[in-house]
């Protein structure tokens, strides 16, 4: 990530889950809002632009595909990132289907975390074209695309 600090909203029923993600994502220069379901999540939207939103999917309520569908109709240029409990082939899949930019199953480490977080702040980026420097000579191979990778070898 670059110097500016991002804002990341963490959306999980569990407090302690809420906690180990913002102390983590704090750590690494985010600007950081949790709550506890969807509802909140929704009404935080509408008050604050989120680049990243962690998304639980299993909560009370209105659940985390409901809550992705509606942030990615009413606010596109936020990035959602799934963190799940009940990992399964089929809510990946739609998922990704709905504009996730990436899941993971729990338990997920503080590492792992903040590599989700940045790439899809990296996505966003790209995505907007903000002028972000090449990520090859920012350091962030690590971030590109599979088929990109390549240039970090030369």
């Amino acid at each position: 990530m670059n110097t500016l600090r991002r804002n990341v909203l963490v959306v999980d029923d569990e407090e302690v889950v809420r906690v180990s993600f913002s102390r983590s994502l704090e750590g690494a220069r985010c600007d950081v809002q949790a709550v506890p379901d969807g509802s909140e999540a929704l009404r935080a939207m509408e008050r604050n632009a989120f680049d990243v939103v962690m998304l639980d999917l299993r909560m009370p309520g209105m659940d985390g595909m409901t809550v992705l569908r509606t942030i990615k109709e009413k606010w596109p240029e936020s990035e959602v990132v799934v963190v799940t409990g009940y990992p399964s082939i089929e809510s990946a899949k739609e998922a990704i289907r709905l504009g996730a930019s990436n899941y993971l199953a729990k338990p997920v480490g503080p590492e792992e975390l903040i590599k989700a977080a940045c790439s899809a702040i990296l996505h966003k980026e790209w995505t907007l074209h903000r002028g972000v420097p090449d990520p090859v000579r920012a350091g962030h191979c690590e971030n590109l695309p599979r088929g990109e990778r390549s240039r970090c070898a030369a």
